[in-house]
């Protein structure tokens, strides 16, 4: 329990702050529709619709407002680097920017179900009241700004019956295309990133994603319809309107209820996403300014198992341990950006990625580098490259700890290639300071000189390991340490190794403590 607390403890409290600040707003915005005396007119004609309308809208007026600051990446690593001095507990919340990220985007899509059905109900009763034929209070409300000097509670100012009439609201009102924009945007976005979708089809998830700023510029147009109305504070207090509604086929001949006047909620969403998109902007911004600065190719290695090794060098390019860049090559695509771990040490002159032929793009990286001839290449035919970076990672925390355990699956042991250099370096020309104290015992197995991803003497362990073993014998040689484990593999792995970090790791906090930091962008 004390390691779970550990490792979940404080993710679990952001979460359930977030879910519960959804669940008052929820709950504050029906209640103020609900109950609220502007709009016991409007709920004679809509229902309990309405406020099953408007508890989600302020829902997801909150939530477009967190989804954009988990992928602003120059903001998180700035954070990371002024939060140095904190814990590394602090600092493994932002490791999780893209589950975070990812669980938002799940609930905009709730509330934008829950928003969208509701609205279904109040266009069909709005509709119907319109086409009302007896004198009923739906039909009076209804026929409330056809005369001079009154103002409309019914945005259908039209006599259609449905569903001809429920398409010409949706199709013809600012509120209506926007929100069907909004709503193919919402449901492109979320389709196409899907797993299968991201790993097999890239490029459709990359130009789908960016369906976003549609999404945004639609959100922020689409309360300026103000269809949603309410008696305005003037009417009120000439009108109440549980005595009046008594009356209401009287209005206007009764001095104690003149006709009730009625005005449409002012926007509010661009006020609560105003801040997020100008920070998003400036990050844009940043990115495409370190975009254009000039990248040289200094070498290109070719590797087994169809990967390829990109030296490179730019002015004024500073580094951390595993962190990561994007890369894009004009001559494969002028859009597409793919993220890449460094596997050089900031110690050397350079810095370097490890591609693994996986798809169109990589396959077309690969030949423009000439990786799929045997000759040598000039230099000077190497396609020009720009990289947008770096970025900050987990293992950017590995020097926090004295003992760690570094697994990589596949491509993912590339985070660990420019950990092991650094600590290679930093052992040969600072190991009193240096604080991780096994800086010699790599394991040396492979039959190759030299490894063929870090390219030290000291190999890289591959294999399939036996992970209680392994944790039950590290926590025995190291008790009462707090073990930092890394990861960069599949879901699958990593639920594995949490459950292994929790499970090994002792009640007592003089004990020793697993724990997990994952790799994720």
């Amino acid at each position: 329990m004390g390691n779970w607390v550990e490792n979940e403890g404080l993710s679990i409290f952001v979460i359930l702050v977030w879910l519960g600040l959804n669940v008052f707003l929820f709950w504050w915005f029906y209640l103020f529709y609900d109950l609220g005396e502007q709009f016991f007119y409007t709920r004679k004609l809509l229902g309990p619709y309405l406020a099953l309308a408007r508890a989600p809208a302020a829902c997801l007026n909150f939530n477009c407002l967190l989804v954009l600051l988990p992928v602003c990446r120059n903001l998180l690593s700035f954070l990371r680097g002024s939060s140095a001095c904190c814990s590394v507990r602090v600092r493994r919340q932002l490791d999780r920017n893209l589950t975070f990220h990812k669980l938002v985007a799940w609930m905009i899509a709730l509330h934008t179900t829950i928003h969208t059905i509701a609205h279904l109900f109040n266009v069909e009763r709005l509709v119907d009241a319109r086409n009302e034929e007896e004198k009923t209070i739906q039909a009076v409300l209804s026929d409330l700004g056809d005369q001079d000097g009154e103002s409309y509670l019914n945005f259908a100012r039209k006599k259609l019956m449905n569903p001809e009439g429920g398409l010409y609201v949706a199709f013809t009102t600012l509120a209506g295309l926007t929100g069907v924009i909004i709503t193919l945007c919402l449901i492109l976005i979320i389709t196409s990133s899907t797993k299968t979708i991201r790993r097999s089809y890239f490029e459709v998830f990359w130009f789908t994603h960016h369906l976003f700023v549609i999404f945004f510029a639609g959100l922020v147009i689409h309360g300026a319809g103000q269809i949603v109305r309410g008696q305005t504070k003037a009417s009120l207090r000439v009108h109440n309107p549980e005595i009046c509604v008594r009356n209401y086929t009287n209005w206007g001949k009764l001095p104690s209820c003149p006709i009730p006047q009625f005005s449409g909620n002012p926007p509010m969403t661009w006020k609560w996403v105003v801040g997020p998109m100008i920070l998003y902007v400036f990050e844009r911004l940043v990115r495409f300014w370190r975009s254009q600065q000039k990248v040289v190719i200094t070498k290109v290695v070719t590797h087994p198992f169809q990967t390829y090794e990109l030296q490179m060098k730019k002015k004024g390019f500073k580094m951390e341990v595993g962190q990561y860049i994007f890369v894009q090559c004009p001559a494969v695509s002028m859009l597409e950006w793919h993220p890449f771990t460094l596997t050089s040490a900031p110690e050397e002159d350079y810095f370097s990625i490890h591609i693994r032929v996986v798809g169109d793009w990589t396959d077309g990286l690969c030949k423009a580098c000439g990786c799929d001839k045997e000759e040598f290449q000039d230099a000077w035919k190497l396609p020009k490259i720009a990289v947008d970076g770096p970025f900050g990672t987990a293992s950017e925390d590995v020097f926090s700890y004295e003992t760690v355990m570094l697994v990589g699956a596949g491509i993912g042991v590339t985070p660990f290639a420019s950990v092991l250099k650094s600590v290679w370096y930093k052992y040969c020309n600072d190991a009193i300071n240096l604080k991780l104290k096994k800086a010699t015992h790599f394991t040396v197995h492979h039959e190759a000189e030299k490894d063929v991803i870090t390219g030290l003497k000291q190999k890289t362990l591959y294999g399939r390991p036996n992970w209680e073993n392994e944790f039950k014998t590290i926590g025995s040689q190291h008790a009462s340490s707090r073990i930092g484990v890394f990861l960069c593999g599949p879901e699958a792995l990593a639920d594995t190794l949490n459950k292994m970090c929790i499970s090994n790791s002792d009640a007592d906090p003089r004990g020793v403590h697993f724990i997990f930091n994952k790799e994720n962008f």
